[in-house]
């Protein structure tokens, strides 16, 4: 009897765990791999914004000394160098630009090829090593690949647009306006400055200065955390905003809310909106970024200008005024998420890509091997 082929193992290198898009990318692909008959392990310095009860089911190492891995190089890295020497991995999985450098460290030590994902490009990015160690770059969006093209720093045959994908409701959790109850209006991400939650209290200001009956939910925590309840406080909001930061995901905000609006002035795809749809949420979002990619104006959600509340208030303001229209945009949302933005699909697309890069290494068809 022929021997059985082991699968091929691939270290998840991931930077610092928090609730955010990119961490739930690196958990969905943790968690769903095995299934494409691939050994996933999750390296990463914290695993305390991950919920016990996911934890349990995934192989997490935890190596506090990558969070320094700028200033201290290879020292952050040896201790997980060290610890998994004994099995060595056939691919590593960057899981974003932050943690190239000691992903390609780790590669040239164990002599495996790296694919790395790009969520963001920051200004003056460089994927240093493509054509040697690191094979491919994941781009989560069409939006990202064509920046990552514009700043010229991978060559375009190495990047893949893998689009980013989440789990879909097989029923929404709760009825959107449902009869009795007061409507609420929420966001959800890191409170950060770029995601543009100012925007969304300042609209939620002008609905209840325009004497619409509606709260709002802030779900996530951040630098901006402070600013944003004495904001709330100062727009007079404080008795019907809820700023809800201690969360290991969104399920809970999601279910809460019966519309969601993505306020952000940068975004690369809007997987946290694509959440939101995916339990049947009617969206408003910024007219940006990778947003387009997912949103058709009047069909599967509004669109609203960046850094405009008073734009942003009267879209929402819509949908408080026609419930009808509000809860036909959710269906039409959930639908497209089903149609294009599965994790199970982007799992599938990623273990895909990893075989195609393994293949190529066997091969020895690509420089740098």
């Amino acid at each position: 009897m022929a021997e059985e082929t082991a699968p091929p193992r691939v270290l998840l290198l991931s930077d610092r765990f928090e609730v955010r898009a990119r961490c739930a990318y690196t958990l969905r692909l943790a968690r769903d791999l095995g299934e494409r008959g691939i050994e996933p392990v999750l390296a990463c310095p914290n695993a305390d914004r991950v919920a016990p009860d996911v934890r349990e089911t995934l192989d997490v190492r935890v190596y506090p000394s990558l969070r320094f891995r700028r200033w201290l190089g290879p020292a952050a890295v040896e201790p997980l160098r060290r610890d998994l020497a004994d099995k060595p991995f056939d691919l590593i999985h960057v899981q974003s630009v932050s943690m190239q450098a000691a992903g390609l460290w780790l590669a040239r030590v164990w002599g495996v090829p790296v694919v790395t994902t790009v969520s963001v490009v920051p200004p003056g990015l460089r994927v240093a090593g493509l054509g040697g160690a690191c094979r491919r770059v994941i781009a989560i969006s069409r939006t990202i690949a064509g920046l990552i093209d514009d700043v010229k720093a991978v060559p375009a045959d190495k990047v893949e647009v893998i689009v980013s994908g989440v789990d879909v409701a097989e029923e929404p959790p709760s009825p959107v306006f449902a009869a009795g109850r007061v409507p609420v209006l929420g966001t959800a991400g890191p409170l950060e400055m770029d995601k543009g939650v100012g925007y969304f209290l300042g609209a939620a200001a002008k609905l209840i200065e325009a004497g619409r009956d509606a709260e709002f939910l802030v779900a996530g925590s951040g630098p901006e955390e402070r600013n944003l309840r004495r904001l709330a406080r100062d727009l007079g909001l404080g008795g019907r905003t809820t700023f809800v930061p201690n969360l290991y995901d969104f399920a809970e905000s999601f279910a809460a809310i019966d519309v969601f609006c993505l306020p952000s002035l940068s975004q690369g795809l809007g997987v946290t909106m694509l959440e939101a749809m995916a339990v049947g949420r009617p969206v408003v979002a910024s007219r940006l970024g990778g947003v387009a990619e997912i949103v058709d104006d009047g069909v599967t959600g509004l669109i609203a200008e960046p850094a405009d509340a008073d734009d942003l208030a009267a879209k929402l303001g819509e949908l408080l005024d026609h419930p009808a229209r509000a809860r036909a945009l959710g269906d039409a949302g959930l639908a497209r998420v089903r149609e294009r933005f599965t994790a199970e699909r982007m799992v599938d697309e990623t273990a895909e890509l990893y075989r195609d890069v393994l293949a190529l290494n066997g091969d020895d068809t690509e420089d740098g091997t």
